[in-house]
C-alpha cells in the first residue's frame, strides 16, 4: 500500500531496487534516476556496493554534490531515450571500465561503476551490454544476462544495435 511519507520521516525505501551486474571482476549497478529528495538513499546503496563512479544517460535530477562529496565521481554521458549510445558515449565507457577495473591489484575493495538513465530500462542497460561484450560475452547472451537480472530492459531499437556492435577489444566472443 502507497503511503505519503510525513515531512521530517525518513525516506521510504527505493521502489526500484538496483540491479547488480557482476562478469569477470567488473560490477556494475543498474538504477532508475534518483531525485534530490531520494538521493540519500541512493548513496547508502551505492556505498554499500563501493561505487566509484555514477553514469547518468539521461538529463540530471539531482544534484551531484552530495555524490562528490562521498568521493564518488559523477559522469554526464546524455543519449536520447530509447536511443543507442553515440561512439563518442561508448568510448568513454570504455575508458572509464579500463580505469576502473583494469588494475586487479585491490582485489579487497572492487570497485562499482553505477549507471542509470529515467528508469534504468533501457539507456544504462545498454552501456552494460557493451560491457559484457566487450568482455567475451556474445551480444544476445548479455542481452538476456541483463534481462534475468533488470525485467523489461532494452528495447527492440537497442537490441538491434547491440546485436550488430563489434568489440573493439581484442576478446572474442565465446559463442555458447
Amino acid at each position: 500500500m502507497y503511503t505519503r511519507a510525513a515531512p521530517h520521516s525518513s525516506p521510504r525505501p527505493l521502489i526500484n531496487p538496483p540491479t547488480y551486474i557482476e562478469h569477470k571482476g567488473k560490477r556494475f549497478l543498474i538504477v532508475d534516476a534518483p531525485s534530490n529528495n531520494n538521493l540519500p538513499l541512493y548513496i547508502q546503496e551505492f556505498e554499500r556496493w563501493n561505487v566509484t563512479d555514477v553514469v547518468r544517460c539521461c538529463e540530471a535530477t539531482y544534484s551531484k554534490e552530495p555524490l562528490t562529496a562521498k568521493g564518488i565521481e559523477v559522469h554526464d554521458w546524455v543519449f536520447g531515450d530509447g536511443e543507442a549510445p553515440p561512439s563518442h558515449v561508448v568510448d568513454v565507457w570504455l575508458m572509464l571500465i579500463d580505469e576502473r577495473f583494469g588494475n586487479k591489484e585491490s582485489e579487497e575493495q572492487k570497485p562499482c561503476i553505477a549507471t542509470h538513465c529515467v528508469a534504468g530500462l533501457g539507456r544504462a542497460p545498454v552501456l552494460v551490454a557493451i560491457a559484457l561484450i566487450e568482455d567475451g560475452m556474445p551480444p544476445l547472451d548479455a542481452v538476456a544476462y541483463i534481462r534475468e537480472r533488470r525485467r523489461g530492459a532494452i528495447n527492440n531499437k537497442q537490441l538491434k544495435y547491440i546485436e550488430t556492435y563489434k568489440p573493439r577489444s581484442k576478446k572474442q566472443c565465446i559463442i555458447s
